[in-house]
């Protein structure tokens, strides 16, 4: 399964003519409930502007290829069957989850001292899903999604 990942991902690259490998890691204790990968785009091949436009603006790019990767390579497959990929490049993707984990412990720390709900704004649905599981086992919060995209808000508050 991890190999239909890394090649749909090389072929796109190469399609683009960006020379670069993919490597695999197998990610799967993020995910109870299905298998997880992360695929690593390797920079060492590309230029600063290459990674720069992969990546795009505020990550918009890197996430399409990762929504795309997602829908292309889970199509025709069983539920069982079907993986969750993230795509990394530069580290981007640590780096986010780094401050997705800091602006959802701001964000709770603000609902706890002023029990006023706190809204998240601009993230992608793959990020709002991230800040419910970093949240998810917060008692005394809950959080939910509001809205229609583009507009759609992370809303945190107590429950």
């Amino acid at each position: 399964m991890p190999q239909r990942g890394q090649q749909w991902l090389k072929q796109l690259l190469s399609l683009s003519n960006l020379p670069a490998e993919v490597e695999v890691t197998d990610k799967s204790d993020i995910h109870e409930d299905r298998p997880s990968y992360w695929l690593t785009i390797e920079d060492t091949k590309l230029t600063s502007e290459q990674i720069e436009i992969l990546i795009g603006p505020n990550g918009k790019v890197i996430d399409a290829i990762q929504y795309l990767a997602n829908s292309i390579i889970n199509l025709d497959q069983d539920q069982q069957q079907q993986a969750a990929y993230a795509i990394e490049l530069d580290g981007y993707r640590v780096q986010r989850h780094a401050e997705l984990q800091a602006l959802a412990a701001h964000a709770a720390e603000q609902v706890r001292q002023t029990g006023e709900a706190f809204e998240l704004k601009s993230l992608s649905s793959a990020e709002r899903r991230q800040i419910h599981t970093f949240l998810k086992d917060c008692e005394d919060l809950e959080t939910h999604s509001q809205g229609q995209e583009p507009d759609r808000r992370l809303v945190i508050r107590r429950r």
